[in-house]
């Protein structure tokens, strides 16, 4: 049996100039495929591009923004495989109890992570082949809530239903997920050592996960022709503890 590449394919990753996008990029590549980049800087789509070489090209897009994702896409050629990356942390760990949560500032969190997603998957209709993949992103919190951040878990969740839903819906094209622990990403910049090992002490595999490991549950992901609706964890271990 032949093992499947993504040798000849075209994978167009929203969110990917930097973190686990840029990886999977890295990683496409490394397989023979090509690959478009997007993230709303268009500094850092220009300078992904140069990093990733020959075979990459990139655009401008804001991931929140329905016009400026049709745009983005329907600009593009037929693509094989669409992974969306991208996110949007402000606010995420909105602090306080419910009785003081605002709720119109908290109805913006899933506007990137959740409705771009579902808006980009809208747009790619047409120009995704039929039996291609889309691989969308979670949250081991999802599957782990922690006190005084329940949203981070609702949307998370809200996500893998999603994949679910859509992988029965636009079938054959084959929608999943993955799940990923922390991992480190220019998100942990300002994080320590000490923080860092707060967050991961416990874990069968007691550190942070790089970019690169995360990025392999996609390029499995876009490779597996008989695997949909499912979500691949990545967390070192955590949902075990």
């Amino acid at each position: 049996m032949t093992v499947p590449t993504l040798s000849g394919q075209r994978v167009v990753i929203i969110g990917g100039t930097s973190g686990m996008g840029f990886a999977v990029a890295e990683g496409a590549l490394a397989e023979g495929a090509q690959v478009v980049v997007g993230s709303r800087s268009p500094d850092k789509v220009e300078a992904a591009v140069a990093r990733l070489g020959a075979g990459a090209s990139g655009k401008s897009v804001d991931a929140g923004s329905e016009d400026s994702i049709a745009s983005f896409l329907g600009d593009l050629e037929s693509f094989d495989h669409l992974v969306f990356t991208a996110g949007d942390t402000r606010g995420h760990f909105m602090g306080g109890s419910i009785a003081e949560l605002d709720i119109e500032a908290a109805s913006e969190l899933p506007k990137v992570r959740f409705w771009g997603a579902l808006k980009a998957i809208k747009h790619a209709q047409g120009k995704l082949a039929a039996n291609g993949s889309i691989t969308l992103t979670g949250g081991v919190l999802a599957h782990r809530p922690m006190k005084g951040i329940p949203l981070v878990t609702a949307f998370a969740g809200a996500t893998e239903h999603l994949v679910c839903g859509l992988a029965m819906d636009l079938a054959p094209t084959r929608v999943n997920a993955v799940c990923p622990g922390l991992i480190r990403t220019e998100l942990l910049a300002g994080w320590s050592e000490e923080v860092i090992g707060q967050w991961t002490g416990r874990q069968p595999l007691p550190r942070a996960g790089e970019a690169a490991e995360a990025a392999q549950a996609y390029l499995y992901l876009m490779r597996a022709g008989f695997t949909t609706g499912q979500i691949i964890v990545v967390d070192g271990g955590a949902m075990l503890v």
